[in-house]
């Protein structure tokens, strides 16, 4: 079975304390134990050890991802995990550099991560609603979907070498929330995400 880190990267705000990621965080650690996996969970806002969180993903086979998307990204305390986190593995020991040499100083930015063979998985929440994204027609993101508005977050995982596994999203959550039905479709992602891999692992 695999070794599994979930990251809980919500902010917690008097309008938005942080309990619908946290429940979708537990919910994630809770099934993937049922299933066997060795999972560890950080809550950045409750605080985190730069360098142990380094030695966690070179743990990992996976990295779990969950946030609230706010203003269009990552809360600021999960990109200042981020930026903390990220730059001290840049050693070596999440990535050699920015992968570029001094025989090609201008080729293969981006691709020196000492992470492949890990996958990542982004679970996010969204106020906006599901039928604003993957359409032309709707005048704000005009045909954009969840990962295109995220991929940032993306390149992120890909500069350390992580390969995706699908993502997840949870929508509306603020005026026309469906918790119980997420959760379902939630669970239901795990298991087809999870299943598979544990099963051609197997």
């Amino acid at each position: 079975m695999s070794k599994i880190l979930i990251l809980n990267g919500s902010q917690p705000y008097e309008f938005a304390p942080g309990k619908l990621n946290a429940s979708f965080a537990e919910r994630a650690r809770a099934w993937l134990q049922e299933q066997g996996h060795e999972v560890r969970l950080t809550t950045v806002a409750e605080g985190y050890d730069v360098e142990a969180e380094v030695d966690n993903h070179i743990w990992a086979d996976t990295v779990i991802l969950q946030f609230p998307v706010n203003w269009m990204g990552a809360p600021w305390s999960f990109k200042k995990y981020m930026d903390e986190v990220y730059t001290a593995g840049m050693d070596g020991r999440l990535c050699a550099g920015d992968g570029r040499v001094v025989e090609a100083p201008k080729a293969n930015y981006g691709m020196g991560g000492s992470l492949r063979g890990t996958t990542y998985m982004l679970s996010a929440t969204f106020n906006a609603p599901r039928e604003s994204f993957d359409n032309a027609a709707e005048p704000f993101f005009e045909g954009m979907s969840m990962d295109d508005l995220l991929r940032p977050v993306h390149l992120n995982a890909k500069f350390f070498g992580m390969a995706p596994l699908p993502s997840f999203g949870s929508f509306d959550v603020m005026k026309n929330p469906e918790i119980e039905a997420d959760f379902a479709r939630f669970d239901a992602h795990l298991a087809r995400v999870f299943g598979a891999t544990a099963e051609a692992a197997a």
